[in-house]
């Protein structure tokens, strides 16, 4: 029944992808109906917003937001990976161009396409800026995806909460919609040219817990805060919307994301006996899965490693669960990203290291297969979907490590730590494209430990 949902869902994605249907099943098209509509002269620059509204133009200025179409590893992906995958398939042209709706939108509805390289400082430079969400009237796709923002250029400006004093610069409008969590799904949603949905973030909310509590996206991404002063002009509110839009960037949002606790089956054991470990995860933090977004650059994976009371340290693999495409989920010496070679012009390209991590590691992620059935990062290539092994919102998985005990292990005290790391890119492909060692750098979301006693 659920691999029946699957391709049901596979083929209405293709149909709306094609704009013979929309989700709602009414003929629709968006994609392109903003593309080139306008010019750059017809936005404002963030900076010029930023005279009256300070605080919150210099939170946007250290938010990702500030630098969807300028950061190192967007600008590799796009140039070296996604336009030169055009050049070699024209079929790719407006799927590629669409990556500049969501990462650069000036760009997109008044730009040349592709945009210049962000070291140009054209406008394109402006990424996710002010005036892109505050002309937005409306999603114009059920659910919204890829870009459906509905926009109109000009000095009516839309906002939650109408100020006390008016804008000297523009006309300030209510709106429902800025309290939604489809505004933001019109970007943190995502159909690729094969209909398939290669990044789901806010359709993951709506099917978890916290949308039938009334948590939203806005309420983690954009906590109130006060008292703050929103414009220099008006008073400050003591529940303004911080603009901060800190995410998977963040250290500090990633910490403790999921909670871990590691756990013996029994506390004293000889030199040969087999000890369990089982270790469970449970993913207080966050209103989606762990990873989300980009998912097909995420890993999130956990490492159990054992300290015996003279120093020397064991690695502890999985104990496998026998589920269908689990050797996904576990690490080990596999070559994947074969499909890189074609934008790189490498024929024959036998690709990089799928995990770059210590062997039998458990990995929390959903693999993304080009149309070879090969394990590709290039999210417009993707032609079907693996095992989504994430952890769902208010999730607990429990992951089991069955040890036996050398024969030559020190008696005493056996430290016990299991370790959840993540990264936002994998290494071996951070490594190859030359990418800034910040986007596959470790960062700890959370460590536990536990001890047992070794009899001599």
């Amino acid at each position: 029944m659920k691999n029946f949902r699957k391709l049901i869902l596979l083929c209405a994605g293709f149909l709306v992808m094609m704009g013979i249907i929309s989700s709602s099943g009414k003929a629709f098209q968006h994609e392109d109906s903003l593309k080139g509509k306008f010019s750059y002269k017809d936005f404002e620059s963030a900076k010029k917003c930023g005279s009256c509204h300070q605080g919150i133009y210099q939170q946007w200025t250290q938010a990702m937001m500030s630098q969807a179409y300028t950061h190192h590893w967007d600008e590799i992906e796009y140039f070296d990976l996604a336009v030169a995958h055009s050049e070699v398939k024209p079929e790719l042209k407006g799927p590629v161009d669409g990556c500049n709706g969501c990462h650069t939108p000036f760009a997109f509805m008044g730009g040349t396409l592709p945009p210049p390289r962000p070291s140009e400082k054209s406008m394109a430079n402006e990424s996710v800026s002010c005036d892109v969400c505050h002309l937005v009237k409306s999603a114009q796709a059920d659910p919204p995806f890829n870009f459906s923002y509905l926009i109109e250029p000009g000095v009516t400006k839309f906002a939650v909460r109408k100020p006390t004093v008016e804008s000297p610069a523009h006309k300030i409008v209510t709106s429902d919609f800025y309290k939604t969590t489809e505004f933001c799904g019109n970007c943190h949603n995502e159909k690729n040219p094969f209909g398939i949905w290669v990044k789901s973030t806010q359709l993951e909310w709506k099917e978890g817990p916290y949308s039938k509590e009334g948590v939203r996206c806005q309420d983690c991404h954009m906590p109130k805060g006060g008292p703050y002063l929103n414009a220099i002009m008006t008073k400050p509110y003591d529940d303004s919307r911080l603009h901060l839009f800190h995410g998977a960037h963040d250290p500090g949002k990633v910490r403790g994301t999921i909670e871990l606790r590691i756990e013996p089956d029994i506390r004293e054991a000889e030199p040969g006996e087999n000890v369990i470990f089982k270790v469970a995860l449970f993913n207080q933090k966050t209103g989606h899965k762990f990873p989300t977004g980009s998912v097909e650059d995420r890993i999130a994976w956990l490492n159990v490693e054992a300290t015996d009371s003279k120093g020397k340290k064991y690695h502890l693999p999985v104990d496998k669960k026998g589920f269908e495409g689990e050797e996904y989920t576990i690490s080990g010496d596999y070559l994947a990203y074969q499909d890189m070679g074609v934008p790189l012009r490498q024929p024959g390209f036998t690709g990089v290291q799928r995990d770059g991590i210590p062997y039998g590691n458990r990995i929390f992620r959903m693999p993304y297969f080009d149309p070879e059935g090969r394990m590709t990062i290039m999210q417009w290539n993707t032609a079907s979907l693996g095992t989504d092994y994430r952890i769902g919102p208010r999730e607990t998985k429990v992951e089991k490590f069955t040890f036996k005990l050398p024969y030559d292990i020190a008696p005493g005290e056996l430290k016990v730590t299991a370790v959840l790391n993540y990264q936002l890119l994998v290494k071996p492909v951070a490594d190859f494209l030359k990418v800034p060692a910040d986007e596959s750098e470790i960062k700890i979301v959370n460590e536990h430990s536990t001890a047992i006693n070794i009899l001599p």
